[in-house]
């Protein structure tokens, strides 16, 4: 059972966090909030993702792989049954509501596209993320 990330921990990381998405998408810092959405409210794209992860990694000196949210959010379910057909099953739903605690039921549309889900990443996820990953280096040393 993992130790569930606190909101203390959150604002440690979020001033860091919040400047690094600033930089990498050219807005400025007061437009990133913990809740907004980055690409419904701050017009991210999925190479903004990378760019916000190479610049996170770089900031907290931690490794971020690739697909490490949705991973994260998939969590004991195989891929399988997280989505089928492209579509997030109703166990992947349920799963990914879980995960990302920090996101407005009203967000979680039925039926979800696979390829839909960082359409609900926040600020927040990304410094859950963070935390995660500095827990981990933590831990293998």
């Amino acid at each position: 059972m993992t130790t569930p990330i606190t909101k203390e921990e959150i604002n440690a990381v979020f001033p860091t966090v919040a400047q690094t998405m600033a930089d990498a998408l050219g807005c400025d810092l007061e437009d990133i909030k913990l809740d907004v959405s980055l690409i419904e409210g701050l017009d991210a794209e999925s190479i903004d993702f990378l760019d916000m992860v190479f610049r996170l990694e770089r900031a907290f000196k931690i490794k971020i792989p690739r697909g490490k949210i949705v991973e994260n959010a998939r969590g004991t379910l195989s891929e399988a049954e997280f989505e089928s057909g492209g579509i997030v099953t109703d166990a992947g739903m349920a799963q990914l509501r879980a995960y990302l605690t920090e996101i407005p039921a009203d967000r979680f549309k039925t039926p979800m596209k696979a390829k839909d889900i960082p359409r609900l990443f926040t600020p927040e996820t990304f410094c859950k993320l963070v935390i995660t990953a500095q827990r981990d280096a933590a831990n293998a040393a």
